[in-house]
C-alpha cells in the first residue's frame, strides 16, 4: 500500500508529560507515539507551576524522535494543552513568569476577590455560566497582579498553554472558544469575552487588548517558516485551532456529538459530553465550557483520581497487578471503609482546603484489600456525583465511554458499570487528547469541511473491555454511594 501524504501530527502537554502521536487518516492506524517527561514546582502554600521552556524543551525531543519518513508526509498539526493554565508573555511574545496551572490552588483569596466585585457566585454562574474557581485562570491573573506587580506591568498577552504552543508553531497568537470558556473570564452563552468580569478583574486595567483573538473551531494557521525548518517538516503543514486537553478528549472518545459521555479516569477526573446548546447546573459543580468542535461540552473535573489509588498502592508497597489481586478479594462497600480522597484539596466539590481521610475503619477490615478498594470507590464515587449534575442540567446518557490511565483496570472499568448503572464502552485508541488532537487537525484540514460527527470513522471500541453493569452489585453500590454522600455532608456542610 503507497504511502498516505495524509498524516496529522496530535501533541499534547499534560502536567506529568508532553506526549506527540502521529495519525494516518487514510490508513487510520497510528503510526508513531513518544513523550517526554515534565517536572512540576510545588510549594505547600497550593502552589503548581511549570515552565514554558519545559514545554518546549520536550516538545523538540519529541519531534526529534519522529521519523523522517512520517514527517515527511505531516499535513496538519493539533495541539492540546491542560486547560485553565495562564502564560504570561510581554509585547515581545516572551514568557514572563512560570506558568500556574489547572491544579495550582494558591489563588482562594484572588478567587474570593473577583467574586466579591462581580457580585457573588450565583451572579458569576448568571454571567459566564461557572463561579470562578481557583483552578481557572481569571485569578491567576490577578494573582500575578497582587503578588508580582512589576511583572503584571510588563504583561502584555494573557494566553493558554496550547495557545503558547500555537503561537511557537504559527508565530500567531488565537485562541478558540473551548479552552477560552475555561478561564472564568468568558461568556459561554454568547461566546465571547465578558467585559464586567474582566473589570472585577482589575477595574484600573482594561484586560480585554490582552487577551488573543477567537478563530473558528475548524481554522487552521500555516505553520511558521521557522518551525517548518526546526522540525523537519513540510512547508505548507497547517496548524489547526486545537484545544484544552478535555475538548480534544471528547475529539479522540467522539463526544462531538450528543449522548456520549466520557469519563476520564486520570491524575484528575473527568466527566464530559457534548451539548448543542449552552448545559448550565444551578449548583455550579457542573463546569459550563463550549467545545472545541463548535457548541458546549459541559464538563465535571475532580482533582483526586488515580492520585488516590496510586498513593495507597504505594503506601500498601503492592505493585498494580497485586492491587488487582486485592481487588478480586474484596466486595463493593470495601466492608464499611469510606474514603474521602481529597490528597490534593478538590475542585468538584469546592474543597480547596480539604484532606484525605479514611471511616469506618476497624479492626477487622482494616485489610488491604478493603483499603485500595476504598480508595478507588471514594474517586468513584466524587464523579458519580457528576451524573447528578448533568441530570440537573438536562442531559442523560445511555452508556460511558471511558479512558486514561485507570480504563486499564478492569475492575474499575466494571465499578464504573455498576456505581453509574451504566453500559461502559472503552475507544480502542487510548491516547486521548493527543489522538484527539491530531482529529482535529484532520477535520479542519479536510478538503470537504466535513462535519465533525463524521469523525466516527476515525473511532473505533475494543470490544472486548466494554461491561455492563452487574445487577447485584450496581443495587449494592446505590445504598454505597449514599452512605459516601452522607458522609460528605456530615465532614464537609458547605456540600449540597
Amino acid at each position: 500500500m503507497a504511502s498516505s501524504n495524509n498524516v496529522f501530527l496530535g501533541i499534547d502537554a499534560g502536567t506529568q508529560s508532553l506526549k506527540l502521536l502521529a495519525y494516518d487518516g487514510d490508513s487510520k492506524q497510528i503510526l508513531h507515539v513518544c513523550a517526554a517527561p515534565l517536572e512540576l514546582i510545588s510549594d505547600e502554600d497550593g502552589t503548581r507551576e511549570q515552565l514554558a521552556e519545559w514545554w518546549l524543551d520536550a516538545l523538540r525531543q519529541c519531534m526529534s524522535e519522529l521519523p523522517a519518513d512520517i514527517k515527511s508526509r505531516v499535513r496538519g498539526i493539533g495541539v492540546s494543552g491542560q486547560q485553565h493554565g495562564f502564560v504570561p508573555l510581554n509585547q515581545q511574545g516572551e514568557v514572563i513568569a512560570p506558568v500556574k496551572l489547572w491544579c495550582d490552588t494558591s489563588t482562594i483569596a484572588e478567587c474570593e476577590e473577583i467574586t466579591a466585585r462581580f457580585g457573588g457566585a450565583e451572579r458569576c454562574i448568571d454571567a459566564v455560566g461557572n463561579p470562578i474557581l481557583p483552578g481557572y485562570t481569571a485569578p491567576k491573573v490577578v494573582w500575578l497582579k497582587n503578588n508580582k506587580p512589576e511583572v503584571y506591568d510588563e504583561l502584555a498577552h494573557i494566553v493558554l498553554p496550547h495557545d503558547y504552543l500555537n503561537f511557537h508553531l504559527t508565530g500567531e497568537i488565537f485562541t478558540e472558544h473551548g479552552d477560552a470558556s475555561g478561564t472564568g473570564y468568558v461568556n459561554i452563552l454568547r461566546q465571547e469575552y465578558d467585559r464586567e468580569m474582566l473589570s472585577a478583574m482589575d477595574p484600573e486595567r482594561d484586560l480585554l487588548p490582552l487577551l488573543p483573538p477567537f478563530v473558528e473551531a475548524n481554522a487552521t494557521t500555516p505553520l511558521s517558516a521557522e518551525a517548518a525548518q526546526a522540525y523537519g517538516l513540510p512547508s505548507d503543514v497547517l496548524v489547526s485551532s486545537g484545544g484544552g486537553d478535555n475538548m480534544m478528549a471528547a475529539f479522540g472518545t467522539g463526544s462531538v456529538a450528543p449522548g456520549v459521555l466520557t469519563m476520564s479516569l486520570g491524575t484528575s477526573g473527568t466527566l464530559f459530553a457534548y451539548s448543542g446548546k449552552p448545559a448550565i447546573d444551578p449548583q455550579g459543580d457542573l463546569a459550563a465550557f463550549c467545545s472545541s468542535s463548535g457548541g458546549w461540552l459541559p464538563l465535571l473535573c475532580t482533582m483526586n483520581c488515580t492520585v488516590a489509588t496510586e498513593i495507597t498502592r504505594n503506601a500498601l508497597g503492592k505493585s498494580i497487578p497485586e492491587c488487582e489481586e486485592l481487588l478480586a478479594q474484596s466486595q463493593a462497600g470495601a466492608g464499611g471503609v469510606i474514603s474521602l480522597p481529597f490528597y490534593n484539596g478538590e475542585r468538584v466539590p469546592n474543597l480547596p482546603h480539604a484532606q484525605a481521610s479514611l471511616h469506618g475503619v476497624t479492626a477487622s477490615n482494616a485489610t488491604p484489600a478493603n483499603l485500595y478498594r476504598a480508595a478507588m470507590e471514594g474517586a468513584t464515587f466524587t464523579l458519580r456525583r457528576g451524573l447528578d449534575a448533568f441530570a440537573r442540567a438536562g442531559q442523560e446518557f445511555t452508556a460511558i465511554r471511558l479512558t486514561g490511565g485507570g480504563a486499564k483496570s478492569p475492575h474499575w472499568r466494571q465499578m464504573v458499570a455498576d456505581v453509574f448503572n451504566l453500559p461502559v464502552e472503552v475507544p480502542a485508541q487510548q491516547e486521548g487528547a493527543a489522538f484527539g488532537a491530531a482529529l482535529q487537525a484532520l477535520w479542519a484540514c479536510s478538503d470537504d469541511n466535513a462535519s465533525s460527527v463524521q469523525l466516527s470513522e476515525h473511532i473505533a471500541l475494543d470490544e472486548n473491555l466494554g461491561c455492563e453493569p452487574q445487577a447485584d452489585s450496581a443495587s449494592a453500590y446505590q445504598t454505597h454511594y449514599q452512605n459516601y454522600l452522607e458522609l460528605l455532608s456530615q465532614q464537609y456542610p458547605s456540600v449540597q
